[in-house]
Parts: structure tokens; C-alpha cells; sequence
């Protein structure tokens, strides 16, 4: 049977997993019941996320998320839209911990509109069921404006089905068709998904998506906090997709007060994403190299981006893993607002070194590094684990007896033996 919790009134008696929230500036502390915090938002990406939706025009209507978890995302959207909500979860501690959440956002962050939150509910009850949640809470001629979802899937796994999220994309869709304000572009829905989906389950989603809602504005969403990685993919759909712009890549700048980077364009989805044309190429001394976030190349919008930087013309050495790396022949302007932490390291090209790294040929490396005035150098390429912090501290060490004045960085050559020796500064 549903239960109606008003976040008014829930007490946290009970509650348990009670932990502060890094990345908000109200240091916020929210409750996590029965080990959900891996499964949470965090709190500056909820935020960012919401004062995104807030340039869409969203009908009137029920906000509505119908698998809240811990209810921070949805809090979110309340907060910036200044709507009523309506969370639903099947795990009855975890819709507690959600009413509780949301009383302590609201409370915290200093908002006077008691109606918002007398009127915002959380239920105890199965989210694929929309007839039965607006008959609980005698909505029935109200429409739902907006409509969030992020499924649980499989814990440590690399790769799942759809079939495996819960709830079900299609039952979810089955469930609130009816009851979705549908636009001349579709319904308002945001799937918060695994950035682990393959480019061909990207593709069934939306061929999903088609079967109930056809002809629907779709822009894919990759969102990063930075470190080369995608924290969070999503498809936001008719009313807020973007026209014209199938993908958009955020990053999530480690600073709470700044807002996020975001980057338009690219191509719809395909069933095997070409990565980027990556031609045999040798490295010149004078030109630059650069290493790109490996997020925003998967994003797929590397390119869209690279456009916009007047480096003149660029090649991709190397396109997939940790480590993007472009050639190209005039410098990156670090200072650049388009700059946004996107590259991890450029450098002019100054040598190129024919030897094998390894520990017995670290002094050769050092003695290049010092006819080169450099002073700190860091290596970034792929290394035995064992050896890499082994030759850093070795170059630390030899480099710290002398009077160089250059920064720079060592990378190995994608299409060859070689070593680039490459100057910051």
C-alpha cells in the first residue's frame, strides 16, 4: 500500500548513513539510508542541473521523480524552479531520508515559501504506476510538466542491459504516458542513465523513446567533474532538449561558486561511434602538443570545441583512453575562458627522446632535461606502476640540485618510440 510522507513533519528518527555533502557550500549533511549514497547526486551537480532546466519553458504542472533515491536531484529542481514536487521511491527509508533532505535544503538555504514545502510530497510506492500515485494524492486532472528519472542499475559492473535498470525505461513510459504534458517536441523528461551505456544502447533508448513519444527532440548529456571522467549521462527530451544540438558536454569546475562550462553541438548518435580520425603522424619540434580531457572527447564534442581555440591546424595522435593528444602548431592560450580545464597539459615540443624510460636510463633523461633549463618536469605517459613514482622522484630529486627555470612535461610519442619532451612556460 503507497505512503504519503510530508516532508513537513517526517522526523529522522531511524535514519541512519547521515554525511556531508563535499560539494555544496551550505555544507549540507544529508541522510543515505540502507547504503545509498554511492547511488546519490551530489549536490552542486543536482544544482548545476537545475539552473540548466531553468532556461526551458516547463509547462504547469506536477514535478516529478519516480525513483528519487535520496531525493537531492528533485529537492534541486524545487529549489531553482520554486515548484511544489512530487518524489516517489520504493524503498521506504530512502523516501524518509528524501522528505528529510528536502526539509534541510529548504530550511538551510533560507526560503519563506512554506507553501512550496507543505505542498511537496514523497511516497512510499511503486513510481511506474502513475494512475495509482495522482488517484493517491487526487490529482487526477493535473498533468505532469516534468518528469525525472535515474533507474538503479547493477552495482560493480562494467557493462548491463537495460532490462537490468529499475525501474524499466518502457514501464515507466507505459506508465506516465497518459498523464505527461506532451509539446509540439515531445514531453519534458530528463533519464539520468549509466555513463557506462555503448553508443548501440544509447540507440535503443531512443528507439524507445520513438515508440512512445514520436518525432521527440533528443539532446544527449555528458556531464564531468573533471579527472578525464563522465560522472553522469543523460537524454533530456522534448521541452528541454536543445533544438539542433544532439549532444552538450558539462564540466562541473571544482569550485562551487563558479558555474559550469557547457558545450553544444555534434552529430546524432550513430551505431558505432568512429571516435576521432586519428592519421599516422611524427611530432615536429617548435609545434605543441597538448593533452585533451578524455571526457569531453567522449563526449564526442572534442572537435566542436578545438574549433574554437585558433591553435591553427591540430591532428589527433591519439584519440581513446586516458590520455587524448593532439599536435598542433600555435599555442593554447591557458588563460582563454574557453580554456575551462579542458586541456590536462601543452607544451611546446623542444626534443625528442629515442630512448626507453626506464630507471637505468634516468640520468640520460635528466641530463636532456637540464640542456633544456628545465626545473620541474612531470611525466604523463603510461608506465609499469612500479617504475613511474620510482623515475619521478629520481627527475625530482636530480632537478632540484640545479638552477633550471622551465616547467615541462614528458609524453610518449602514440604513433612511435619516442619520448616528447614538451615546455610549459
Amino acid at each position: 500500500m503507497p505512503q504519503i510522507i510530508n516532508p513537513l513533519s517526517e522526523s529522522s528518527d531511524g535514519l541512519f548513513e547521515n554525511n556531508p555533502d563535499k560539494t555544496s557550500i551550505e555544507q549540507f549533511r544529508f541522510f543515505h539510508a540502507d547504503e545509498g549514497k554511492p547511488l546519490a547526486t551530489p549536490w552542486q551537480v543536482a544544482l548545476s542541473r537545475a539552473i540548466m532546466l531553468r532556461e526551458y519553458q516547463l509547462p504547469e504542472g506536477i514535478i516529478l521523480d519516480c525513483a528519487c533515491g535520496s531525493g537531492i536531484q528533485i529537492a534541486a529542481y524545487s529549489e531553482i524552479l520554486k515548484r511544489s514536487i512530487v518524489g516517489v521511491e520504493l524503498n521506504q527509508n530512502r523516501a524518509r531520508a528524501s522528505a528529510v533532505n528536502f526539509r534541510t535544503i529548504f530550511t538551510e538555504r533560507g526560503d519563506d515559501d512554506i507553501d512550496r514545502l507543505k505542498n511537496s510530497v514523497f511516497i512510499v510506492g511503486d513510481g511506474r504506476d502513475g494512475s495509482a500515485i495522482k488517484a493517491l494524492l487526487n490529482l487526477k486532472n493535473e498533468p505532469v510538466a516534468f518528469l525525472h528519472l535515474d533507474p538503479a542499475r547493477p552495482r560493480n559492473s562494467r557493462a548491463h542491459a537495460l532490462s537490468e535498470m529499475e525501474p524499466r525505461l518502457d514501464e515507466v513510459f507505459a506508465g506516465w504516458k497518459p498523464h505527461l504534458k506532451c509539446g509540439e517536441t515531445g514531453p519534458a523528461i530528463l533519464l539520468d542513465l549509466s555513463p557506462r551505456l555503448s553508443s548501440t544502447q544509447m540507440l535503443e533508448v531512443e528507439d524507445l523513446v520513438e515508440k512512445y513519444w514520436p518525432k521527440t527532440s533528443k539532446t544527449w548529456t555528458w556531464t564531468s567533474r573533471g579527472g578525464g571522467r563522465i560522472d553522469r549521462l543523460a537524454l533530456w527530451l522534448g521541452a528541454i532538449a536543445e533544438p539542433n544540438s544532439p549532444r552538450r558536454f558539462v564540466r562541473i569546475p571544482p569550485e562551487p561558486t563558479t558555474p559550469p562550462f557547457i558545450l553544444l553541438g555534434g552529430k546524432s548518435i550513430t551505431e558505432q561511434e568512429s571516435g576521432l580520425n586519428k592519421p599516422y603522424v611524427q611530432p615536429q619540434r617548435g609545434n605543441y602538443a597538448s593533452i585533451i580531457d578524455a571526457a569531453l572527447v567522449e563526449s564526442g564534442l572534442a572537435d566542436d570545441w578545438l574549433s574554437t581555440m585558433s591553435i591553427g591546424t591540430y591532428v589527433w595522435a591519439e584519440s581513446k583512453g586516458r590520455r587524448p593528444i593532439i599536435y598542433h602548431q600555435n599555442a593554447i592560450e591557458a588563460t582563454s575562458s574557453k580554456y575551462a580545464n579542458l586541456v590536462v597539459a601543452t607544451g611546446r615540443i623542444v626534443d625528442l627522446i629515442n630512448t626507453e624510460l626506464v630507471i637505468e636510463s634516468a640520468d640520460k633523461f635528466v641530463d636532456i632535461f637540464l640542456h633544456h633549463d628545465i626545473a620541474k618536469l612531470t611525466i604523463r605517459a603510461s608506465l609499469d606502476p612500479s617504475h613511474q613514482p620510482k623515475l619521478q622522484g629520481s627527475f625530482d630529486r636530480q632537478l632540484a640540485k640545479r638552477h633550471g627555470s622551465k616547467k615541462a612535461f614528458l609524453l610518449q610519442n602514440p604513433n612511435g618510440e619516442n619520448y616528447l619532451l614538451c615546455v610549459t612556460n
